[in-house]
C-alpha cells in the first residue's frame, strides 16, 4: 500500500483437495442449500427491526493494493447486536422452539408469530437454550431466547471480554465462565445440556449433534444473499476472503457460491488466526485436526481448537485456500477502516470483524502470495466484516478513538 504497509508474517496454504469442476451434489445439499436458504431468508426478513446490512465500497483502499475492487459487507447494524451472528444464533432457536413445540402438542404448524406473540407460553417458558461462545454467538441466542421467551444459559471461556458478557446477561441469559479455551466451554455446554435437559444452539457440529449447527449456519447465508444482491449489475467478485473460527460462516460463504456459479465461482481463501489455525491445519493432515494449546489471539470470536465436522464437509472441497495471520493486522485493519485514511466511509470494526481484509492487505504486499492468489489489478475482492466494536474498550484501546459516529 502506498501508506501503513502490511508487512506481517502469514501463512498461505493452496487446498489440494479443492476441485472447482465438481458440482454441488446432493450430499453438499443436506449440509446447506439454496432451497433451505430461501427458507430462511424468508423468516429472518420478517423479524422486527430487520434491514440489509451495507455492501460498502472500499475504492481507496483497493486502489492503494493495486485492485479493481474491495466490497465491505458491514455486520456491525446487524440486529442491533454487532454481529452477523443474529442470523444464525437466533435463527436455531426459532426453528428449535418450532419443533419441540410441534413434538408436544402434535401438530405441524406453529407460525413464528404465534411463538412471538406468546401463545405457547407455558409451554416455551419451560425451555432452556444453551450454547458456548466466545461473545457474539451467546449475544445472539440470548436475544433470540428473550425474543421468543424461553431459558438461556451461554457459556464464556476466559479469554471473553467482562463487557461482552455483561451485554449476553443483560439480555436476561444466566451466564458461566469456564476455565480454558472455547473448546472447553463447548463440551461443558454439552455435558451440562445432558445432565439439566437444555438444548444446545451451536454453530459447530460434533458426532451425535447436526442438525441444529446446519440450521445456524443456514441463517448465516442470508447475509451473503444480501452481499450478492447488493453487488453493482454486472459485477461479480473475483475473490472472497471469509474468516474461520469453527468454519460455520466459512461454509455458509462457500456453500452459497458454490451452489450459486459451480466452476465459476470465486477463489475462496478462509482466514485464521495463526495460533487458531484449525482449518489450516485440518486441510494440511487431511482431516478434522486439533489445534492443542491456550489459542492465544485478540481474535476471540476465531479462536477455535476444532472445526465443525458439517463445516468441514464442505471446505474440505469448496475451499481454495487457507491463510493465516498474526494479531497485528488486525489491529492495523481496524485503524486503517476507523480512520478513512483513503477517503472511504470510517467503518467501526471489531478484531474478528477486521481479519478478512487484514488478510488480504497481508497477503498484496509479498509478491508470491499475490501472484497464487491471483490479486492482479482486475481483482474484485469481497469481505466480510463480521463484527463491529462489541466492546468499546477493547476496540478504544486498540484504535485510539471511541466508536461514536462510526456503526451502523
Amino acid at each position: 500500500m502506498t501508506s501503513e504497509p502490511f508487512i506481517f508474517p502469514f501463512r498461505l496454504l493452496a487446498n489440494v483437495r479443492a476441485d472447482r469442476r465438481s458440482p454441488y451434489g446432493e450430499a453438499e445439499r443436506r449440509i446447506l442449500s439454496h432451497a433451505a436458504a430461501a427458507v430462511a431468508d424468508r423468516e429472518i426478513r420478517s423479524w422486527p427491526g430487520y434491514a440489509p446490512t451495507p455492501l460498502q465500497s472500499l475504492r481507496g483502499i483497493a486502489r492503494a493494493l493495486g485492485i479493481e475492487r474491495v466490497w465491505y459487507k458491514d455486520e456491525s447494524g446487524r440486529f442491533g447486536l454487532g454481529s452477523f451472528k443474529a442470523l444464525g444464533g437466533a435463527y436455531g432457536v426459532l426453528l428449535l422452539l418450532k419443533r419441540e413445540v410441534e413434538r408436544r402438542t402434535g401438530t405441524s404448524d406453529v407460525r413464528t408469530e404465534d411463538l412471538r406473540a406468546g401463545r405457547y407460553q407455558g409451554m416455551v417458558s419451560d425451555i432452556t437454550v444453551t450454547c458456548a461462545s466466545s461473545g457474539n454467538h451467546g449475544r445472539s441466542v440470548a436475544w433470540g431466547a428473550q425474543m421468543l421467551g424461553c431459558r438461556c444459559v451461554i457459556y464464556l471461556h476466559a479469554a471473553v471480554s467482562e463487557r461482552r458478557a455483561k451485554a449476553i446477561a443483560g439480555l436476561g441469559a444466566e451466564v458461566v465462565m469456564v476455565q480454558g479455551i472455547y473448546d472447553d466451554a463447548v463440551r461443558r455446554a454439552d455435558e451440562d445440556a445432558r445432565r439439566y435437559h437444555r438444548f444446545v444452539i451451536s454453530d459447530t457440529s460434533y458426532p451425535g449433534y447436526l442438525e441444529i449447527p446446519r440450521d445456524v449456519m443456514q441463517g448465516y447465508t442470508v447475509m451473503v444473499r444480501e452481499a450478492l444482491d447488493q453487488l453493482p449489475a454486472g459485477e461479480r467478485p473475483t475473490h472472497v476472503l471469509v474468516q474461520a473460527g469453527v468454519g460455520g460462516l466459512a461454509a455458509a460463504v462457500c456453500a452459497h457460491l458454490w451452489e450459486a456459479w459451480g466452476s465459476e465461482r470465486p477463489i475462496l481463501v478462509v482466514v485464521e488466526p495463526e495460533e487458531a489455525d484449525c482449518c489450516y491445519r485440518s486441510s494440511v493432515k487431511g482431516r478434522p485436526t486439533t489445534v492443542p494449546g491456550q489459542l492465544r489471539t485478540i481474535m476471540t470470536g476465531l479462536a477455535a481448537a476444532e472445526p465443525s465436522l458439517l463445516a468441514w464437509e464442505i471446505l474440505e472441497r469448496g475451499a481454495d485456500f487457507f491463510l493465516t495471520i498474526p494479531d497485528e493486522p488486525s489491529r492495523a485493519a481496524m485503524r486503517l477502516l476507523a480512520g478513512g485514511k483513503h477517503g472511504d466511509p470510517p467503518i467501526a470494526a471489531g478484531e474478528s470483524g477486521a481479519a478478512g481484509l487484514a488478510a488480504l492487505m497481508t497477503a498484496i504486499p509479498d509478491g508470491k502470495a499475490r501472484d497464487e492468489l491471483r490479486l492482479g489489478p482486475s481483482a474484485r475482492v469481497l469481505v466480510f466484516g463480521t463484527e463491529g466494536a462489541t466492546d468499546p474498550e477493547i476496540y478504544e484501546r486498540i484504535v485510539g478513538r471511541r466508536t461514536s459516529g462510526l456503526e451502523g
